[in-house]
């Protein structure tokens, strides 16, 4: 079975064929500024590929909150012309083949949850830590998109009482307390450098991001008990990540004395290609494919 994957973004969309367990044809193009051109751009995609693939069906990840009952994406995004129609319906015309369509941070978690760092495990938190603070909730398997599909959203909880999860636990918001402070215009990568040189300003905003993290990570796992808290994003590829924040979940723990263990974190395995992958499991899930279990070749 060949199945034809998108990756909507807000600049570009990736693509790719999953074809005897694995990604390949993978390709890009700029993301169009109306629908009408990004359905020129998905028919010239798929008429291309399907020569040498006989494509079967069509997995999406997609931004904003999908709806997968009522077959539209409701919500906003960086790509607002996705939102508040019939999408299903368009594109299985166009595509003359059935359509899955899921959010990019569920798509995500997905991959990680089918072939990736969080294979073989059942519940699963996902955090992406990017300008702000997204994520996936991972339930039996499935993705939970809770009521108002707003399943996964962490950034919206609080981490001070004024201040959010996203405003807090992020190497951007971290970056732009510190420029306002200096006058400058570092990135969070360059105000890590700025606190292992000694700055003061910059350390305390590091200590502050760390601390953000540990204690967003804290609340979730004693709020769902997964069996492991997975972070993607960015600040993900700081090779020190982890040791820096198993140090401040340690404070965190010896400060509250009755909570009896600490949560399990580990980075993403997957990158550039997990939401196509994690659309491609979805579209099995919803049309009730059996999978291949293994890791991706």
């Amino acid at each position: 079975m060949a199945i034809l994957a998108f990756d909507i973004g807000g600049t570009s969309v990736k693509f790719g064929i999953w074809e005897k367990d694995r990604l390949v044809k993978k390709g890009n193009f700029r993301t169009p500024k109306t629908w009408n051109n990004m359905k020129r751009e998905f028919l010239e995609i798929k008429d291309k590929l399907a020569i040498d693939y006989p494509i079967e069906g069509v997995a999406i990840s997609s931004p904003g909150a999908v709806n997968q009952k009522e077959k539209v994406i409701e919500g906003v995004s960086a790509v607002p012309f996705l939102h508040q129609f019939p999408i299903y319906d368009e594109l299985e015309e166009i595509f003359e083949a059935p359509v899955a369509i899921e959010n990019d941070a569920n798509s995500a978690a997905l991959a990680e949850v089918w072939k990736g760092a969080a294979k073989g495990l059942q519940n699963v938190l996902f955090i992406v830590i990017g300008t702000g603070i997204g994520g996936s909730v991972i339930v039996n398997g499935e993705v939970q998109h809770g009521k108002h599909l707003f399943g996964g959203e962490f950034g919206f909880t609080l981490i001070n009482g004024t201040k959010t999860f996203s405003e807090l636990g992020t190497a951007v918001g971290m970056a732009k307390r510190y420029n306002k402070q200096k006058g400058t215009t570092l990135t969070g990568e360059e105000v890590f450098k700025q606190a292992e040189a000694g700055d003061e300003i910059a350390q305390k905003e590091v200590d502050t991001f760390y601390n953000s993290l540990a204690i967003g990570i804290y609340n979730l796992q004693y709020s769902f008990d997964p069996e492991l808290i997975l972070l993607g994003g960015g600040v993900s590829n700081k090779p020190d990540l982890l040791d820096q924040l198993d140090g401040y979940l340690e404070k965190i723990i010896k400060k509250v004395k009755i909570a009896p263990f600490k949560p399990e974190v580990a980075l993403c395995q997957y990158r550039n290609d997990a939401n196509l992958i994690g659309a491609v499991y979805n579209f099995f899930q919803q049309k009730g494919e059996k999978v291949d279990e293994t890791k991706e070749k």
